[in-house]
Protein backbone atom coordinates (compact mmCIF):
# COMPACT_ATOMS: atom_id res chain seq x y z
CA UNK A 1 0.00 0.00 0.00
CA UNK A 2 3.36 2.12 -0.13
CA UNK A 3 1.99 3.01 -4.07
CA UNK A 4 -1.42 4.64 -2.66
CA UNK A 5 0.45 7.65 -0.84
CA UNK A 6 2.61 7.72 -4.00
CA UNK A 7 0.46 7.90 -6.42
CA UNK A 8 -2.05 10.73 -4.01
CA UNK A 9 1.04 12.99 -4.13
CA UNK A 10 1.92 12.93 -7.21
CA UNK A 11 -1.48 14.17 -8.44
CA UNK A 12 -1.21 16.65 -5.22
CA UNK A 13 1.88 18.11 -7.89
CA UNK A 14 -0.17 17.41 -10.89
CA UNK A 15 -2.74 20.24 -9.82
CA UNK A 16 -0.28 22.33 -8.07
CA UNK A 17 -0.64 24.83 -10.94
CA UNK A 18 -4.40 24.39 -11.17
CA UNK A 19 -4.74 25.38 -7.07
CA UNK A 20 -2.02 28.38 -7.80
CA UNK A 21 -4.01 30.16 -10.44
CA UNK A 22 -6.88 29.41 -8.28
CA UNK A 23 -5.55 31.25 -5.56
CA UNK A 24 -4.56 34.05 -7.66
CA UNK A 25 -7.77 33.96 -9.55
CA UNK A 26 -7.11 33.06 -12.81
CA UNK A 27 -8.26 29.43 -13.47
CA UNK A 28 -11.81 30.74 -14.11
CA UNK A 29 -10.56 33.47 -16.53
CA UNK A 30 -8.61 30.77 -18.23
CA UNK A 31 -11.13 28.26 -17.99
CA UNK A 32 -13.96 30.82 -19.77
CA UNK A 33 -11.41 31.36 -22.35
CA UNK A 34 -10.37 27.83 -23.30
CA UNK A 35 -13.86 26.04 -22.63
CA UNK A 36 -15.30 26.94 -26.11
CA UNK A 37 -12.84 25.80 -28.05
CA UNK A 38 -13.44 21.82 -27.00
CA UNK A 39 -17.03 22.21 -26.77
CA UNK A 40 -16.62 23.75 -30.45
CA UNK A 41 -14.87 21.24 -31.48
CA UNK A 42 -16.55 18.22 -28.67
CA UNK A 43 -20.11 18.94 -30.27
CA UNK A 44 -19.16 18.44 -34.13
CA UNK A 45 -18.61 14.66 -33.29
CA UNK A 46 -21.32 14.97 -30.86
CA UNK A 47 -23.85 15.98 -33.68
CA UNK A 48 -22.04 12.79 -35.88
CA UNK A 49 -22.76 10.62 -33.56
CA UNK A 50 -26.40 11.62 -32.54
CA UNK A 51 -27.36 13.28 -36.49
CA UNK A 52 -30.88 11.02 -36.60
CA UNK A 53 -31.68 11.62 -32.86
CA UNK A 54 -31.03 15.11 -33.29
CA UNK A 55 -33.05 15.37 -36.22
CA UNK A 56 -36.09 13.43 -34.65
CA UNK A 57 -35.73 15.40 -31.82
CA UNK A 58 -36.32 19.30 -33.43
CA UNK A 59 -38.14 17.38 -36.55
CA UNK A 60 -41.59 19.46 -35.10
CA UNK A 61 -40.31 23.06 -34.39
CA UNK A 62 -41.94 24.45 -37.15
CA UNK A 63 -45.34 23.08 -35.12
CA UNK A 64 -44.72 26.57 -32.65
CA UNK A 65 -44.66 28.99 -35.51
CA UNK A 66 -46.27 32.00 -33.99
CA UNK A 67 -49.14 34.14 -35.35
CA UNK A 68 -46.94 36.42 -37.47
CA UNK A 69 -45.30 32.88 -39.52
CA UNK A 70 -42.17 33.43 -38.20
CA UNK A 71 -40.37 30.88 -35.59
CA UNK A 72 -38.69 33.27 -32.67
CA UNK A 73 -36.37 30.58 -30.80
CA UNK A 74 -34.11 30.99 -27.70
CA UNK A 75 -31.49 28.64 -26.93
CA UNK A 76 -30.04 28.03 -23.38
CA UNK A 77 -26.93 27.61 -22.85
CA UNK A 78 -25.99 27.95 -26.93
CA UNK A 79 -22.48 27.02 -26.24
CA UNK A 80 -21.09 27.14 -29.72
CA UNK A 81 -24.61 26.50 -31.73
CA UNK A 82 -24.36 22.80 -32.11
CA UNK A 83 -28.14 22.69 -32.73
CA UNK A 84 -28.18 25.22 -35.17
CA UNK A 85 -28.17 22.97 -38.02
CA UNK A 86 -31.33 21.42 -36.98
CA UNK A 87 -33.59 24.53 -36.86
CA UNK A 88 -36.09 24.87 -39.84
CA UNK A 89 -35.16 27.54 -41.95
CA UNK A 90 -36.06 31.13 -41.58
CA UNK A 91 -35.79 30.58 -37.62
CA UNK A 92 -34.82 33.67 -35.75
CA UNK A 93 -32.58 32.61 -33.11
CA UNK A 94 -31.64 34.48 -29.65
CA UNK A 95 -28.59 32.58 -27.90
CA UNK A 96 -27.79 32.89 -24.37
CA UNK A 97 -24.99 31.56 -22.82
CA UNK A 98 -22.93 32.70 -19.18
CA UNK A 99 -19.85 33.14 -20.99
CA UNK A 100 -18.90 35.73 -23.41
CA UNK A 101 -16.43 33.75 -24.88
CA UNK A 102 -18.76 31.85 -27.02
CA UNK A 103 -19.83 34.24 -29.26
CA UNK A 104 -17.01 34.03 -31.13
CA UNK A 105 -18.15 30.32 -31.78
CA UNK A 106 -21.60 31.09 -32.45
CA UNK A 107 -20.72 33.55 -35.06
CA UNK A 108 -18.52 30.78 -37.08
CA UNK A 109 -21.75 28.49 -36.38
CA UNK A 110 -24.27 30.89 -38.21
CA UNK A 111 -22.28 31.70 -40.50
CA UNK A 112 -22.20 27.31 -41.36
CA UNK A 113 -26.21 27.92 -41.38
CA UNK A 114 -27.61 30.81 -43.33
CA UNK A 115 -30.78 29.30 -43.36
CA UNK A 116 -31.47 30.89 -39.64
CA UNK A 117 -31.66 34.48 -38.91
CA UNK A 118 -29.32 35.24 -35.83
CA UNK A 119 -30.75 37.72 -33.89
CA UNK A 120 -28.58 38.41 -30.79
CA UNK A 121 -26.59 36.97 -27.78
CA UNK A 122 -27.11 37.70 -24.30
CA UNK A 123 -25.14 37.07 -21.92
CA UNK A 124 -26.81 35.55 -19.01
CA UNK A 125 -27.02 32.35 -16.90
CA UNK A 126 -30.31 30.81 -17.71
CA UNK A 127 -31.44 31.10 -14.23
CA UNK A 128 -31.77 34.89 -14.51
CA UNK A 129 -33.41 36.06 -18.45
CA UNK A 130 -34.36 39.34 -17.17
CA UNK A 131 -32.80 40.81 -21.10
CA UNK A 132 -35.52 38.90 -22.40
CA UNK A 133 -38.88 40.18 -22.63
CA UNK A 134 -41.98 38.29 -21.29
CA UNK A 135 -44.07 35.97 -23.80
CA UNK A 136 -41.21 36.73 -26.85
CA UNK A 137 -40.35 33.43 -27.86
CA UNK A 138 -42.24 30.86 -29.36
CA UNK A 139 -39.66 28.11 -28.42
CA UNK A 140 -36.84 27.45 -25.61
CA UNK A 141 -34.06 25.07 -26.04
CA UNK A 142 -32.04 23.67 -23.76
CA UNK A 143 -29.64 20.51 -24.24
CA UNK A 144 -26.78 19.24 -22.44
CA UNK A 145 -27.44 22.50 -19.64
CA UNK A 146 -29.29 21.44 -16.89
CA UNK A 147 -27.13 19.17 -15.32
CA UNK A 148 -24.83 22.27 -14.89
CA UNK A 149 -26.81 24.53 -13.69
CA UNK A 150 -27.24 26.02 -9.86
CA UNK A 151 -31.39 25.93 -10.01
CA UNK A 152 -33.25 23.88 -12.46
CA UNK A 153 -36.89 25.33 -11.20
CA UNK A 154 -35.48 28.66 -11.67
CA UNK A 155 -34.78 28.36 -15.71
CA UNK A 156 -37.91 26.14 -15.89
CA UNK A 157 -39.91 29.14 -14.35
CA UNK A 158 -37.75 31.57 -16.88
CA UNK A 159 -38.62 29.35 -20.19
CA UNK A 160 -42.40 29.64 -18.52
CA UNK A 161 -42.22 33.16 -18.31
CA UNK A 162 -40.45 34.04 -22.00
CA UNK A 163 -42.20 31.76 -23.98
CA UNK A 164 -45.18 33.66 -25.85
CA UNK A 165 -48.13 30.02 -25.01
CA UNK A 166 -47.52 26.78 -23.65
CA UNK A 167 -48.07 24.09 -26.50
CA UNK A 168 -48.38 20.85 -25.74
CA UNK A 169 -48.10 18.51 -28.54
CA UNK A 170 -49.83 14.76 -28.49
CA UNK A 171 -47.54 12.31 -27.36
CA UNK A 172 -45.48 14.64 -24.97
CA UNK A 173 -45.92 15.23 -21.27
CA UNK A 174 -44.12 17.26 -19.22
CA UNK A 175 -42.71 15.30 -15.82
CA UNK A 176 -41.41 15.93 -12.55
CA UNK A 177 -39.13 13.30 -11.43
CA UNK A 178 -36.88 13.44 -8.35
CA UNK A 179 -33.79 11.49 -7.90
CA UNK A 180 -32.83 11.81 -4.71
CA UNK A 181 -31.75 8.10 -4.31
CA UNK A 182 -29.03 8.90 -7.06
CA UNK A 183 -27.76 12.29 -5.67
CA UNK A 184 -29.07 12.05 -1.91
CA UNK A 185 -26.48 15.07 -0.86
CA UNK A 186 -28.48 17.73 -3.39
CA UNK A 187 -31.85 16.33 -3.37
CA UNK A 188 -31.76 17.43 -7.17
CA UNK A 189 -34.95 17.36 -8.88
CA UNK A 190 -34.93 16.47 -13.14
CA UNK A 191 -37.38 17.20 -15.08
CA UNK A 192 -38.26 15.51 -18.15
CA UNK A 193 -39.59 15.97 -21.71
CA UNK A 194 -41.37 12.43 -21.81
CA UNK A 195 -42.09 11.55 -25.67
CA UNK A 196 -44.24 8.75 -26.09
CA UNK A 197 -44.01 6.93 -29.13
CA UNK A 198 -47.22 5.92 -29.99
Amino acid sequence: MVLVPFFQNCVRLLALPIYVLSFLGYWDSICKRIFPYFISKFSKRYNQKLYKEKELLFSNLEDFTGPSGELLLLEIGAGSGANFQFYPPGCQVTCTDPNPNFQKYLQQSMAENRHLQYKRFVVAPGEDLHQVPDGSVDVVVCTLVLCSVASVPAILKEVLRILRRFKQLPGCSLSLKAYSQEMPEKQTLLYIWNFQLQ
